[in-house]
């Protein structure tokens, strides 16, 4: 009980040094707040609980550490399942339209259209298989290389909760699809890359490591990705 309790009063980092803080702000009554200062770095704990929501998306956006700590361990965003399934539907129905472009069938058969709805599903079904291998990829080398870092169930379930937020770029798809043009590969590609980097972020301000090492994990984690991709045009299936 006693370890709850503790675990509790320090749910909250401070966004600039990563330590522990029981508060955020405390509340003198009246309307009158006032913002912790963290003991370590004698800085206030968490600023952007004064910003709008605008600006803190802004510095997610540009991969500030400060603004990913406080949207991972200072706020209570719930979202992770809803926002992966989202993104994966993004992914699908691209790679879905670039199919049928591939393809000049125009029979309005229903035949045909199940066949076309059923390319939907598994172009879903892969890009899950395809993100699920690039986080396996991440986990494991993440777990060789600082085990201690991983120890428990719950630093995995945060682990998983940061890389799922951290691959909102995916619906960048969705802009890059409606006003279709003939850039559209180049920004696919810098929408893949700023992905890779939001994930990267993500990595080092939850298991607070250095910038190398969660490059090291995505660039396993793409290999192992790229490996089921492989496997599956060995398969014959168009990816």
């Amino acid at each position: 009980v006693l370890s709850r309790a503790m675990a509790a009063l320090s749910a909250y980092r401070c966004i600039e040094c990563n330590r522990e803080a029981t508060e955020l702000y405390r509340d003198y009554q009246r309307g009158v707040l006032r913002i912790s200062i963290c003991k370590s770095c004698q800085k206030p704990v968490d600023k952007y609980i004064e910003y709008d929501p605008v600006i803190i998306l802004i510095n997610a956006v540009l991969c500030k550490a400060q603004a990913y700590r406080h949207i991972l361990f200072n706020t209570k965003i719930n979202i992770h399942g809803k926002l992966c399934i989202f993104c994966l539907l993004c992914e699908a129905y691209l790679r879905w339209l670039q199919l049928q472009d591939s393809s000049q069938n125009t029979d309005p058969d229903d035949l045909i259209r199940y066949a076309k709805e059923w390319d939907f599903y598994r172009m879903f079904g892969i890009a899950s298989l395809e993100q699920t291998s690039f986080f396996i990829g991440i986990f494991i080398t993440l777990w060789w290389m600082t085990p201690e870092m991983l120890k428990r169930k719950s630093d995995f379930i945060l682990l998983l909760k940061a890389l799922l937020l951290s691959t909102y770029g995916k619906l960048l798809l969705i802009p890059a699809v409606i006003w279709e043009h003939d850039y559209t590969p180049l920004c696919l590609a810098f929408i893949k890359v700023f992905v890779l980097i939001s994930n990267s972020q993500a990595i080092r301000v939850t298991l607070n490591l250095n910038r190398v090492l969660p490059w090291f994990a995505i660039f396993f984690g793409l290999i192992l990705e790229n490996g089921v991709v492989c496997l599956f045009q060995k398969m014959g299936w168009d990816v």
